[in-house]
């Protein structure tokens, strides 16, 4: 049985999809996880 047209779409629209996510994603900058909060007990005894 051949595909029809819309299973051709359907698969179309999700790799334009996937690969604008990943083209998306790159040059973002920062940190890739939360950072620790700073003790305030050291800055006190400064």
């Amino acid at each position: 049985m051949k595909p029809c047209w819309a299973s051709y779409l359907l698969w179309l629209v999700i790799g334009v999809a996937g690969v604008g996510a990943m083209l998306s994603s790159c040059g973002q900058k920062g940190d890739l996880y939360l950072p620790e909060p700073a003790d305030h007990k050291e800055d006190s005894k400064k």
